[in-house]
């Protein structure tokens, strides 16, 4: 659907705070963007895919996958839902086992590996706390005793919380943002290590941290880290041919999205990229496909922006 905001003729009566006066100062025009939902809420983090209206398009059908990861085992975290599912259907069709971590979202979970299953693939579900580092050496446990190894970690699950203030962020949300962000890669990188060689580590950053978005503070400084932690990480793990690199997406719809902002925010995701609207997640799968397969051989310490050019890195 594609309405512009602010144009009389539309008719459109809620603008959704896209109306702005132009640099002549001679009146009020809107943005021209493609509605990606609208209003709705979740009271719940990292959020349902199954409640979400519309639902997150995650397979393209037209993508094909080739054997670039044959017999390759990868860890997802978050791999129920959003982005995280997108990558592990597009892993599948390249031919990889996969291991799924997810919270609590059993929903999702269940319908993201007979998803993976009916494309011909295995799927392992562990369920637990990654802010756990007992839980984090569980999953490297089971998926060993399951698959004999670990190839590919892709640390994808995290929350975000909206604050208008930094006063209005908790010492407790702080602390759990980080722990889920950041504390929660260390724990499963450090745990999976042992078992990875001349194998892959994806680390998902956020367009956040480069644009500094002011009412998710706590979620971009811990989206910093990830960027500080994957540079660091490429360079200590270079000599044992492991590559580390992360991803920063843009605004993708995903239930992260109606469970950290308010109502109004959600038709307006994506409106501030070259493109006017927020992404769909089979849009950004295929770069992890990339940087877990050996077309990308010579390729670590980088961070891939994927954004529909609302950031330029």
């Amino acid at each position: 659907m594609n309405e512009k905001f602010g144009c009389e003729s539309c008719n459109i009566s809620d603008n959704y705070g896209l109306l702005y006066v132009n640099e002549c100062n001679d009146g009020i025009v809107g943005k021209e963007f493609k509605i990606k939902a609208n209003p709705q809420y979740q009271t719940v983090q990292p959020g349902m895919e199954y409640l979400m209206e519309p639902k997150p398009i995650f397979d393209n059908p037209n993508y094909k996958g080739s054997g670039k990861l044959k017999d390759k085992v990868a860890i997802i975290t978050g791999g129920d839902s959003g982005i995280g599912r997108a990558v592990a259907v597009y892993f599948a069709k390249e031919g990889a086992k996969i291991v799924i971590v997810y919270y609590n979202e059993h929903i999702d979970a269940e319908y993201t590996k007979q998803y993976i299953e009916s494309l011909g693939s295995e799927c392992l579900l562990i369920s637990g706390d990654l802010k756990n580092p007992n839980f984090c050496q569980m999953v490297i446990r089971n998926t060993v005793d399951k698959f004999g190894k670990v190839d590919i970690l892709v640390n994808n699950a995290g929350v975000q919380f909206q604050q208008k203030r930094l006063e209005d962020i908790s010492n407790e949300q702080f602390d759990y943002t980080m722990k889920s962000n950041i504390y929660s890669m260390f724990y499963l990188t450090k745990a999976a290590l042992p078992y990875m060689s001349n194998g892959s580590i994806i680390n998902t950053t956020s367009i956040t941290t480069f644009q500094g978005e002011p009412e998710l503070i706590d979620y971009v400084t811990s989206k910093g880290a990830i960027v500080g932690f994957t540079r660091a990480l490429a360079n200590n793990l270079a000599q044992k041919n492991i590559r580390v690199n992360a991803v920063a997406p843009g605004v993708f719809w995903t239930a992260l999205q109606p469970s950290c902002w308010m109502p109004n925010k959600i038709p307006t995701l994506g409106s501030d990229s070259d493109m006017r609207r927020a992404a769909d997640t089979y849009e950004i799968a295929p770069i992890y496909v990339y940087l877990a397969s050996d077309d990308a051989s010579y390729t670590t310490g980088q961070v891939f922006h994927i954004n529909g050019g609302q950031y330029k890195g």
